[in-house]
């Protein structure tokens, strides 16, 4: 990946919102930040990438006054600055979004914007800051409305709101897409950019590659502590930000397109079922689909409504009425690892749990020992030997262990749940090529993800549960969107 700094005009004090300066930060043994130094310029959206615990929170956490470097200098406008606490730094012009919203649901919005502010509170001047703030910035709410009415994406909205009665021209989103549905994202980034068009600057720390290629203007990665790149985005792809993240080359996406010489046949059916979900809440009512070998599905629902689905076909839930075509074996992987997949024994037991009796009724512990090894190997799970306890592993190696156990037998059909909630990068990417892999070589995948960009990226189609009914549409992040919301049918 090209450096940003190369072929570009040498940048100026008066270009320079924010420099952070050879910033260190140890936590105990952890070093979370190594000599890490980035320039955020006026007038640009910048995105911050890496893995979990790349050090991305502690760097921007540093520049907002939350923690004190070990060392290092943060210069504001070309001076530089000690900050002691968030007031320095909002005092400087700095405002942060975190990703669990700070504020209390129980008060008023003016109440919340008052909140950490000087001076006795008045609800007509901070409706005034609101007025003020809506005509440069087209962001508006009702200074009256109960923060518990709020939706997320209002919620977030008066977050921004916050940082700007407080004259933020330097602003730190900590992952803000997370609970976004497409169109407020859309709606977000528009925000921003106008913000950023008239000189403030936005510093965006997030995992999602696709938001940052399609909205900032520089990536910075870390990677362990360390800054491993700064690039325009002009110079960078989805897989050179993978590698510099990862420290490894990621294989173009395009070699797991599935391959045609896999015939295509049915392998599951459902005809007019109607499931239950819990307290008897109908999820789905006289509905149909089907899934085909060698694709992957994914299944879009609100919270809760994609169980009941998933475990049918995977061979754990019943119907109320309908009927259901599926194979005998199918892989499971469901969302709580811990407690419905995994056993707080060794790697070598949990598999013998799972295989134990399968053909004669006996374990053959030399068998099982080396189709152990065999998952450990083939699936990576980085550190580990037979006879490690599960609960050592890290939830990205737990995860390539429960999926390398469920490909093991050559599943017709593999169901997951959520299967990378929670994972950094790096195990993310792996989870998706086994899945990917396993396409390729006939395996029907059908999984469930909260996260619509997984759903669209991983998908050859999806199945939308909304209103009862399931609908197989495209993998397309902003109509999957919308019809989780009841919104046009008619469009879709």
């Amino acid at each position: 990946m090209k450096n940003f700094a190369s072929g570009q005009r040498s940048l100026g004090p008066a270009d320079v919102a924010l420099e952070l300066r050879h910033i260190s930060k140890r936590f105990g043994a952890i070093t979370a930040l190594d000599e890490v130094s980035i320039r955020v310029t006026k007038g640009t959206v910048h995105a911050l990438l890496g893995e979990n615990g790349a050090g991305k929170t502690t760097l921007m956490r540093i520049a907002f006054g939350l923690i004190r470097p070990d060392s290092g200098s943060i210069v504001i406008d070309g001076k530089p600055m000690v900050f002691t606490s968030p007031a320095d730094a909002i005092g400087m012009g700095i405002g942060m979004v975190h990703q669990q919203f700070a504020m209390v649901p129980a008060m008023s919005v003016a109440e919340n914007i008052a909140l950490g502010g000087h001076g006795r509170y008045s609800f007509n001047r901070i409706a005034q800051r609101l007025d003020a703030v809506a005509k440069t910035t087209g962001l508006s709410v009702d200074p009256a409305a109960s923060v518990a009415t709020l939706s997320s994406a209002d919620r977030q909205k008066l977050e921004i709101i916050r940082a700007f009665t407080h004259e933020a021209r330097i602003l730190i989103l900590d992952e803000p897409t997370a609970v976004l549905v497409a169109s407020d994202i859309r709606e977000l980034f528009a925000q921003l950019k106008k913000f950023a068009s008239h000189g403030g600057s936005v510093i965006l720390i997030t995992h999602k590659i696709e938001d940052a290629l399609q909205h900032a203007d520089i990536m910075t990665v870390l990677r362990r502590g360390r800054l491993a790149t700064t690039a325009s985005t002009h110079d960078s792809t989805r897989n050179s930000l993978l590698t510099a993240m990862l420290g490894v080359v990621v294989p173009d996406a395009g070699v797991d397109k599935p391959s045609r010489s896999i015939p295509s046949h049915q392998v599951i059916s459902l005809k007019g079922i109607t499931i239950r979900g819990l307290h008897g809440k109908r999820q789905i009512h006289n509905a149909s689909a089907e899934v085909q070998a060698g694709e992957i599905v994914g299944v879009a629902a609100l919270e809760g409504d994609a169980a009941g689905l998933l475990r049918v076909i995977a061979g754990r839930a019943i119907t109320d009425s309908g009927q259901v075509s599926a194979p005998p074996v199918v892989g499971f992987v469901p969302e709580n690892r811990q407690e419905d997949a995994l056993a707080p024994f060794s790697l070598l037991e949990n598999v013998a749990l799972k295989d134990a009796g399968r053909r004669t009724g006996l374990i053959d512990w030399r068998k099982i020992r080396e189709l152990t090894a065999s998952i450990i190997h083939q699936f990576d799970v980085r550190g580990a030997q037979p006879s490690t306890p599960v609960p050592n592993l890290s939830g990205g190696n737990q995860q390539r262990f429960v999926l390398g156990r469920e490909l093991e037998n050559h599943p017709a059909v593999l169901v997951l749940e959520n299967p990378t909630q929670g994972l950094d990068i790096a195990a993310t990417t792996a989870i998706h090529a086994r899945m990917r892999d396993a396409r390729n070589r006939g395996t029907a995948i059908v999984f469930y993800s909260s996260d619509l960009d997984e759903l669209a990226e991983l998908s050859d189609r999806v199945l939308v549960i909304e209103g009862g009914a399931i609908q197989s549409v495209a993998p397309d992040r902003d109509r999957i969107g919308k019809l989780l919301l009841g919104m046009s049918r008619k469009q879709s």
